[in-house]
């Protein structure tokens, strides 16, 4: 997508590119997408021996919102090959994540030349911006939302009111009871009892066994796989409440749950960055962003409802982080409209407008702004209020005065009466002969 050579960006500096032909574009084309499959391939292959690692540490949250529930901490596959195609999965999946700097590197090498200074730096603001709002979303989801939303989800196949029954409470041995010598065997009609032990005993042995009241589990030591006589391992049988509906969950069907789910918040987290475009090509302004408050948060609610599971603390999970996405998008396109952005100057103009301190005219002072004292009168006398020649009664301050009145269609009168002065003294009948006898003389 290169230039030609003479053409000229908006500074009046001619472009550095030689001319390329269609076939030149494809050619280009290939090489990058064979680039862009440089990283991803390889990388996929050292990620699969680690995948169980990966496998394991995105189980982690449901097995700790299990055990937390009193359940047992465990997964089930339903087919022999569900795990190796689990973790082929995870490994590809990952390969392509950590590759996607190298992918939108080639990608950018092939659009690049095709584009101005000004429309580069719109570029470089979003790709960081877009990596880091999605690095950002898949913390919360793994860290604060997903264990929250588990342990509700798990909540409602909890019965509320378990069943309980007497029980007999042995009495205390006294000093004075003769306690059965140890090598007495017991009697037939003693029952087995079995310990209860939230912890795990501290000097185990193959076959001691004990009831883990923490996940309902009973836990069995066997020796260990190694044939070292000084090491068990544990076994554990789950154990389940009657009445209760019995929680497994399918390792295939949980991993596609997850991956859904930080592909929903991966999205979802590009608010931000989709209002700085809207608001960039003049589809969208920060004022009516503020008026449609209301109708954001509906909007939210509704994607929240489509890219959690079926419970209100799911969608408020969502909710109120869409929500607080929306007023960091308006923030943004206040902070970094497309002139400063094309101007390279998003810093210094964030800064003053977080000190408010705008660029304006010396003509046009700012009443306010101490650091910025009006004009004084005496400079500018064309302003002065006292050369105004004041209003008639029947005028306002705005209208202007008429040279003579028109109503009678007269001379002009001698004195205008002016507001706040002594009206005029009417003539006398003598004053009235001598003015009509001097028009005589002067009509003759």
């Amino acid at each position: 997508m290169a230039l030609d050579q003479e053409d000229i960006n908006h500074e009046g500096t001619r472009l550095d590119h030689s001319v390329m032909s269609f076939g030149d574009h494809l050619e280009e084309l290939r090489f990058r997408l064979m680039m862009a499959l440089v990283v991803p391939i390889p990388l996929m292959i050292v990620l699969f021996p680690f995948s169980d690692d990966l496998r394991n540490i995105l189980c982690q949250p449901v097995l700790m919102a299990l055990e937390s529930s009193g359940l047992p901490a465990q997964l089930q596959a339903l087919n022999p090959a569900e795990t190796l195609t689990t973790d082929l999965k995870l490994s590809i999946i990952f390969a392509l994540v950590l590759s996607c700097p190298w992918v939108f590197w080639q990608s950018w090498k092939f659009i690049e030349p095709g584009l101005y200074n000004q429309e580069r730096r719109f570029v470089h603001l979003l790709i960081p911006g877009s990596a880091v709002l999605t690095i950002s979303g898949l913390a919360l989801l793994y860290f604060v939302m997903l264990p929250l939303m588990l342990k509700v989800l798990i909540s409602f196949g909890i019965p509320g009111n378990q069943p309980s029954y007497p029980a007999h409470v042995p009495a205390p041995i006294t000093a004075t009871d003769q306690a059965p010598p140890i090598d007495e065997p017991a009697a037939s009609g003693d029952q087995l009892r079995v310990p209860i032990s939230a912890e795990r005993p501290r000097d185990l042995e193959p076959g001691s066994f004990w009831i883990s009241p923490k996940n309902n589990t009973l836990q069995i030591a066997v020796p260990a796989d190694d044939g070292d006589s000084t090491r068990v391992m544990i076994l554990q049988v789950p154990l389940s409440i009657e009445g209760m509906v019995v929680q497994q969950y399918r390792l295939s069907e949980y991993i596609n749950f997850i991956l859904m789910l930080m592909i929903g918040i991966a999205i979802a987290f590009q608010m931000p960055l989709v209002i700085l475009l809207l608001g960039w090509v003049g589809i969208v302004k920060p004022t009516t962003l503020r008026k449609n408050r209301k109708y954001a948060l509906l909007a939210c609610a509704v994607v929240a409802a489509i890219t959690t599971p079926a419970d209100v603390i799911s969608m408020m999970l969502m909710l109120v982080p869409l929500y607080c996405l929306y007023e960091f998008g308006i923030l943004l396109l206040i902070l970094a409209p497309a002139n400063r952005v094309a101007e390279g100057a998003i810093f210094k103009g964030a800064v003053e407008d977080v000190l408010g301190r705008f660029d304006r005219d010396d003509e046009d002072p700012d009443p306010e702004d101490p650091m910025d004292p009006p004009q004084d009168p005496e400079d500018d006398p064309g302003d002065d209020p006292g050369d105004d020649p004041p209003a008639g009664p029947s005028q306002g301050p705005d209208e202007p005065t008429p040279p003579f009145p028109t109503d009678s269609g007269g001379p002009p009168s001698d004195v205008i009466p002016v507001e706040g002065s002594v009206p005029a003294r009417e003539k006398t009948p003598d004053e009235e002969d001598d003015a009509s006898g001097h028009k005589d003389e002067r009509s003759s």
